[in-house]
């Protein structure tokens, strides 16, 4: 992340976001601000990020999940990652108003890591049935052997 990035979020929204210098990311500390620094992301003619690459959710363990998002601005060639990190029950503000592609990217968090995202056109499963039980890529979700009366295969190995 550039430091001119840097230094435009901070004098905007200096509460309510730090920097990982180690890993170059910013992370959104108060998730519900997520919203007014989305849109800014978005409009600001020195950001302008057009472009959501990827959103993905990620488990953290004890209750705690995330989501890390990249943005790139096709018009300026900059790049930048965001994270949010929030307990397991709290919801984050969906972005899928902003950048269309977020409608799958959401789903597809909420579905596989069990995030939930505030206003979002059709918060469903993407990937699995909707009686589907858990979130797949949680640190503690264990497969069952049976889904409706069909056995789920636990080797996966001639898959990859």
């Amino acid at each position: 992340m550039s430091s001119k990035i840097k230094d435009i979020l901070i004098k905007k929204f200096k509460d309510d976001l730090s920097f990982d210098e180690k890993s170059n990311y910013l992370l959104i500390n108060i998730p519900k601000k997520w919203s007014s620094i989305s849109k800014f992301l978005f409009k600001n003619k020195d950001l302008k990020f057009d472009y959501l690459m990827c959103l993905s959710g990620y488990d953290l363990s004890n209750n705690k999940l995330g989501v890390a998002y990249n943005f790139y601005s096709t018009k300026l060639k900059h790049y930048l990652e965001v994270r949010i990190e929030v307990e397991e029950e709290v919801e984050i503000p969906s972005v899928s108003d902003i950048w269309k592609t977020a409608n799958w990217h959401e789903r597809e968090a909420f579905d596989l890591v069990g995030l939930k995202f505030t206003n979002h056109p059709d918060m469903k499963r993407i990937l699995l049935p909707k009686d589907w039980e858990g979130h797949p890529l949680r640190k503690d979700y264990e497969t069952p052997d049976f889904y409706n009366g069909m056995p789920v295969p636990k080797d996966k190995s001639y898959w990859e």
